[in-house]
């Protein structure tokens, strides 16, 4: 048993990995939704036949033939034929023995002859009547002999699971591969990639697991596919990973590419040890499907390696602190119109940082009729972080510029709104009640106004300030009549 997973990389949460997050969620919705609903009816279902006269006449049978046609399954089953509790492992085998399930639905099992035909008749019909539609086997792979070509499957199967631990294992591995395969070839081509790296494990496997009976389902091939593309796009950069060799397990540095090999070694490996019940030659299939992709889009240019996107953020915080510098050293200068310009620059490339949109407020207050001293304090007015340093970073300017600003301020009524609902939550009952009347008569329509009165007036009733807020509810009983402030108002 052999994992390797790289511990290298984090998501960044400048451009979120949205197409990995809705492929994990599509997964659970699926396994979750329609696959447990099915397992749920055909709990049911087997329930029932355990307790009809079914297993008495249908599993002796199902055994006899199980030892002419495979007696290697034979055997363990004509051990288990005694047991009761044994019996839903042996339905469960006939089920998905096709042959002998056409034999049984044809009366060439029980035949009419039987006497106890008309008994088993009625119970058989109750029992096929309780099972589900069939969802999990219609979209999975078929790997029996004589199966219908549904090529379609090779990608449907990828979205279904057979347990919770093995839907919750493929999802793990699908973020820690897929988040950084996604910030290097973008949302769109990184999901035909992943639906290509699907489809390329599932016909290896098809071809490798063809008439062996059982179906193929799971994420593991496209998973795989983007392991094989994560080695190929990092290359020979060293990569630090944990790795586990069956009960020896450690970290190491090393280049990506070598964990290609390695991952096609174990998987031919495996397969050649003869695991059941995990599609080995599907891992294959996307390791190679993967990687052969990668190294095409990456023939092609089509690939923000992973150097280029750590090379542009880098190049982004240059920028960032050469404006900065520059803003510095002019505002030294008392060169406050260049200062401006370069603060405006740098906070262009991180508009949510608060120290740089107050200094290139404070530095345009200097020139308080000037564009730039409006469009820092409406930058400010519109931070959405709540946290008491901005509250008060706000309000504070909110100060200034209503004093120094010319011809005057110009605060639009989404801003009155907004800031009225703050300074509410700090306390600045004054400014808040005096935004609440000039919207008020500025925007008597906006759709804002009955929500940041109620608030103000809720902040003034619970501050001890009765008198401010009463004086609110004429105009919150024309325009919100039924709210839960405007009814405490009328009792206050």
């Amino acid at each position: 048993m052999f994992y390797a997973i790289p511990l290298e990389n984090r998501p960044s949460w400048r451009n979120p990995p949205w197409m990995t997050v809705l492929l994990i969620l599509v997964n659970m919705i699926v396994f979750w939704g329609p696959q447990r609903s099915e397992e749920k009816a055909d709990e049911r279902a087997a329930h029932y036949y355990v307790n009809s006269v079914l297993p008495e006449l249908e599993l002796p049978p199902f055994v006899e033939w199980l030892e002419k046609t495979d007696p290697q399954r034979g055997k363990p089953a004509r051990r288990m034929l005694p047991h009761e509790e044994a019996h839903p492992q042996l339905l469960d085998a006939l089920q998905n023995d096709s042959k002998f399930l056409h034999k049984l639905q044809a009366d060439e099992v029980i035949t009419p002859a039987n006497p106890r035909y008309a008994e088993w008749k009625r119970d058989r019909r109750q029992y096929e009547a309780m099972r589900p539609v069939p969802f999990t086997t219609r979209w999975a792979q078929d790997y029996t002999k004589d199966a219908e070509f549904k090529p379609w499957t090779w990608v449907t199967a990828a979205f279904l699971h057979g347990s919770t631990g093995h839907l919750l294992g493929n999802m793990l591995f699908l973020f820690l591969f897929g988040f950084s395969v996604e910030l290097a070839l973008g949302r769109g081509t990184y999901l035909g990639f992943y639906i290509l790296g699907a489809a390329g494990a599932s016909m290896l496997a098809g071809w490798a697991y063809a008439g062996k009976g059982s179906y193929g389902l799971g994420a593991s091939g496209a998973v795989s596919a983007l392991m094989g593309m994560y080695a190929v796009m990092y290359r020979l950069r060293r990569i630090r990973f944990f790795y586990q060799l069956f009960f020896y397990f450690n970290y190491v540095t090393a280049p990506a590419l070598l964990l290609l090999p390695a991952w096609i070694a174990n998987e031919l490996l495996q397969h050649a040890v003869g695991g059941q019940g995990i599609a080995y030659m599907a891992h294959l299939g996307g390791l190679l499907t993967g990687a052969a992709l990668m190294a095409s889009a990456m023939a092609l240019n089509k690939v923000k390696t992973p150097e280029a996107v750590v090379s542009e953020q880098s190049n982004g915080d240059e920028e960032f602190n050469r404006h900065v510098t520059a803003a510095r050293r002019l505002g030294a200068a008392m060169k406050f119109e260049a200062a401006t310009a370069e603060w405006r620059a740098a906070a262009a490339l991180r508009p949510g940082d608060t120290d740089t949109l107050r200094a290139w407020f404070n530095t345009a207050r200097l020139q308080p009729a000037s564009e730039d001293f409006h469009q820092a304090a409406r930058r400010i007015f519109r931070l959405p972080a709540t946290d008491p340093d901005t509250l008060a970073l706000q309000h504070a300017s909110y100060t200034t510029y209503l004093d120094q600003a010319k011809p005057g301020a110009r605060l639009k009524p989404d801003d009155m709104a907004r800031l009225a609902r703050r300074f509410t939550r700090v306390r600045q009952f004054q400014d808040a009640d005096k935004l609440c009347r000039v919207l008020l008569k500025t925007a008597p329509d906006h759709p804002e106004l009955a929500d940041t009165l109620s608030v103000c007036a809720n902040g003034l009733l619970h501050a001890g300030e009765r008198d401010m807020a009463v004086s609110w509810l004429p105009h919150l009983l024309r325009i919100a009549p039924n709210d839960m402030v405007t009814r405490a108002l009328e009792r206050a």
